[in-house]
């Protein structure tokens, strides 16, 4: 039965899958591999039965043959010739006076291509030194520029823990790191303390922050008062590796209070809220009611008013010939009346008729001048309305036929 082999080419290297396939092999074995770029030999770190995750069983190859002794010695001989290559290579670039700095060369396992791994700030015209290595060695050759990262990655340094770099121990792929993550790791941003041997964010401050950003989705605001069982506090500070929050109330001294029971410890107001909500929902409603039965009331009164007034006027104006009213009693009570012609008997109705005609003639009469602008009659001075006086006075011709002698 086959077995997934996790294999590396070098020690700071990536893990790759491959399957056993009719080999026995076991944890430390070297063996030959063909991959994209040739044969490699490689040492098997993993040997397991599961294939993982993120590897599909048609992207899994099968190793070519375990590795014998010829090929172990090949191997060395390879180590050896990188680090001839090396001081070659670093020569080679003083004397051009290149702005880049030799990191590691690797040489393949048939020694069909060899890589020379650099840093440098910017861009580098290397074309003539590929002429020299090409010319030395006989074979492919690529010049790679890599990071600092990668570069302490392969050289391998003591990190500010006291122990060997995470990135060269068992990092294979370098995770993106933001001040964000120190910030909310409550750490001083001071560069010296965050920074590592490469002069970049610590790797390590993106193995916890998973943890610190469950603890702090399950925390208070800080600086954000609260009404608890201890009255109003306020929140003063958090601790991650305690799992407690430190809060400061209104008299007293600072109480430290665990995350988990912070939820039992904030005083319940749900049901008080509740209560002045529905007081306060019925008080609107009460003062609504009396509102609209005020306004009611003024409906009713206010245009009585001025139905009466206008009523009155009206009738001053105007009356229907079959109706007889009068004006003046109208006008002085302001509410209905009962017109004397109803009150008189049948012997006076006659002069009443006749009086309250004359008046309403009268008024027309008045109208009839306003609209052509004249000078109102006696019932309408009789309101205390202004006069309007004439703006032009007519000269009396004399006649033709008068001359003074």
């Amino acid at each position: 039965m086959s077995q997934v082999l996790g294999v590396k080419f070098n020690d700071f290297g990536q893990i790759y899958y491959f399957s056993s396939g009719p080999f026995v092999v076991c944890e430390g074995h070297s063996v030959i591999v063909k991959t994209e770029q040739g044969m490699g030999l490689g040492k098997v770190f993993v040997v397991q039965q599961d294939l993982p995750e993120d590897v599909s069983e048609e992207s899994l190859k099968t190793i070519y043959r375990l590795a014998g002794d010829e090929d172990l010695e090949s191997e060395a001989e390879n180590r050896d010739l990188s680090r001839v290559a090396h001081r070659f290579c670093k020569d080679c670039i003083d004397r051009q006076k290149l702005d880049m700095k030799l990191v590691d060369v690797e040489v393949f396992f048939d020694r069909s291509k060899m890589i020379f791994y650099f840093t440098a700030p910017g861009r580098i015209d290397f074309r003539e030194l590929v002429k020299e290595l090409v010319k030395e060695y006989r074979t492919r050759i690529e010049l790679r520029q890599i990071g600092v990262r990668h570069e302490t990655q392969m050289l391998g340094a003591i990190g500010n823990c006291g122990q060997i770099c995470c990135c060269r121990r068992f990092m294979r792929k370098f995770m993106p790191v933001t001040i964000r993550m120190a910030k909310e790791q409550n750490l001083f941003l001071n560069p010296t303390k965050i920074s590592g041997i490469c002069g970049r964010l610590l790797c390590c401050l993106s193995f916890e922050q998973d943890n610190y950003e469950d603890f702090h989705r399950k925390c208070p605001k800080i600086g954000k008062r609260y009404n608890t069982v201890h009255g109003s506090v306020r929140v003063t500070r958090s601790n991650f590796f305690r799992n407690a929050l430190t809060v400061l109330p209104e008299e007293g001294e600072e109480i430290e209070i665990s995350l988990d029971e912070w939820p039992d410890i904030l005083r319940q107001q749900a049901p008080a809220r509740g209560g002045r909500g529905d007081s306060a929902e019925q008080e609107p409603e009460e003062n609504s009611r009396s509102s609209r039965t005020n306004m009611g009331n003024k409906a009713k009164v206010v245009p009585g008013r001025d139905n009466q007034s206008s009523r009155g006027k009206a009738t001053a104006q105007s009356v229907p010939e079959n109706r007889s009213v009068d004006v003046s009693a109208e006008e002085g009570a302001g509410t209905d009346s009962v017109s004397p012609v109803e009150k008189s008997g049948p012997a006076d109705k006659a002069d009443v008729t006749a009086s309250a005609d004359q008046k309403t003639g009268a008024a027309v009469k008045d109208g009839d001048a306003q609209k052509k602008g004249g000078r109102p009659g006696p019932a309408r001075e009789a309101k205390g309305a202004k006069t309007r006086r004439p703006t032009r006075r007519r000269r009396k011709r004399k006649p033709s036929g008068s001359r003074k002698n």
